[in-house]
């Protein structure tokens, strides 16, 4: 169970896992010894010294000595908190944001976060990236694992100008992570309007291009980059192949099936999806995400674009292979609203049962939004996924509340993000999840 102090800022600075208490009963020890060796001087000055009349109110002689004591403890103790806090707000004014006035809050959330569970996020698009807004909040043990098959926009001329693997993805989860939403984060997002050349392309997109150039390799440029904006987690690629998208496509005519290359173009053909798969077949997935999967306490699917954003990850080999082998709470969550071209008309038992045939059951739970009563925009021809299982689907159904009211179509991150962690919470202490219980212990 998480640990949520129902104090003030002051006693935070006693709550577990900040590491301050060792250092203060250090400088209370500190202070105590220097003050005895004060007193041994004082007391053979005593005795030694004449002092004027003075002295004898100055040091409240007329008191009895024991309340004496007291007095001139409270004040050296009142004396050393005010300096210690005041000296520490002075030194640190100039690294704190505006607005980030209390020291302990900031050193409690950072402990907080250090300590929650090892979370990773697979998917693509502005899904990922919203679930990744959401998660930062409660932990920074987390990994995205993001899709390398974009080809349109941005994204797709980089791929195929400089041979880059697609940057479009990579750049919304590492301004998602970022510490603070500050100029350093919009300037990443910036997207040129005009410009021959530059027009359409963002400067995220062309910042880790040309990181990639300098440091001779894309995954050590997603790191560097992320580096800039101080991002809390880390990002990987799928897999490092230079792969396509493809899809065969059902024909309302029997004419057999229409096969489709490119991630972008799929969406467009607007016709029913049989299957999507990778060219070449048999990447091999990137040692890093692997491994982040087998250490995992939480792996999270979605939300995000069905065939084009989600299945593309785990359509790579070893991403599979280690899905089943990792012993962690695994959560499919779907979207909010279907995807025109791709998942139109579908219920949430069609998404599972899509997931499913391409690669098996891989999840222990499904999140569907329950709240089916947000008007969407009209011009908008998408609806609000309908809840709906087929039946013998046998995934565990979570349902809740999780649209963003100001984009319906959408999920709020905030809320996407406190339900998987209280189901995570509730998962472990039944004994069924695997989590390591580092938070709050």
């Amino acid at each position: 169970m998480r640990f949520r102090p129902k104090y003030g800022s002051a006693l935070k600075w006693l709550s577990p896992g900040m590491h301050v208490k060792r250092w203060l009963l250090l400088l209370f020890g500190g202070i105590t010894v220097l003050s005895l060796g004060a007193g041994y001087i004082l007391v053979e000055v005593y005795r030694t010294w004449v002092f004027p009349p003075i002295v004898y109110y100055l040091t409240l002689q007329f008191i009895p000595r024991g309340l004496r004591g007291f007095l001139f403890g409270g004040v050296g103790i009142a004396a050393v908190v005010v300096a210690v806090m005041q000296l520490n707000r002075s030194l640190l004014s100039a690294f704190l944001s505006p607005g980030e006035s209390h020291l302990v809050d900031i050193i409690y959330r950072h402990r907080h976060r250090s300590r929650g569970p090892k979370v990773v996020a697979i998917g693509g698009g502005t899904g990922l990236s919203t679930l990744l807004r959401g998660l930062k909040e409660h932990t920074e043990n987390i990994t995205a694992i993001v899709t390398v098959a974009d080809d349109g926009g941005s994204s797709g001329r980089l791929r195929r100008e400089l041979g880059v693997l697609p940057p479009g993805d990579f750049r919304n989860c590492i301004a998602a992570l970022a510490d603070a939403e500050s100029l350093t984060t919009q300037l990443f997002q910036y997207r040129f309007s005009e410009g021959r050349g530059l027009n359409g392309h963002s400067f995220g997109n062309l910042f880790i291009a040309a990181m990639a150039g300098v440091t001779g390799n894309f995954e050590r440029a997603i790191l560097e980059s992320g580096r800039v904006l101080a991002i809390r987690g880390q990002i990987f690629p799928s897999t490092l192949e230079n792969v396509t998208l493809c899809a065969d496509l059902g024909e309302e005519e029997a004419e057999g099936v229409m096969r489709v290359e490119g991630e972008s173009q799929i969406p467009k053909a607007g016709k029913p999806i049989e299957r999507v798969y990778l060219v070449p077949g048999g990447a091999p997935a990137y040692p890093g995400a692997v491994k982040a999967i087998l250490d995992a306490d939480l792996i999270v699917a979605g939300p995000g674009s069905l065939y084009t954003s989600v299945l593309p990850n785990l359509l790579v080999p070893g991403i599979v292979e280690a899905l089943r082998a990792s012993r962690a709470l695994k959560v499919y969550v779907c979207n909010v609203a279907t995807q025109k071209g791709e998942t139109d008309h579908f219920t949430a038992g069609d998404h599972i049962k899509a997931l499913e045939q391409h690669v098996g059951r891989l999840f222990d739970h499904a999140l569907l939004n329950d709240n089916l009563g947000v008007p969407l925009p009209s011009h908008l021809t998408i609806e609000i996924v309908s809840p709906q299982m087929h039946p013998h689907q046998e995934l565990q159904v979570v349902a809740a509340d999780v649209v963003d009211r100001e984009n319906p179509w959408r999920h709020d991150s905030r809320k996407l993000a406190q339900v998987l962690l209280d189901l995570y919470y509730k998962e472990r202490n039944e004994g069924r999840g695997s989590g390591s219980g580092r938070e709050g212990d």
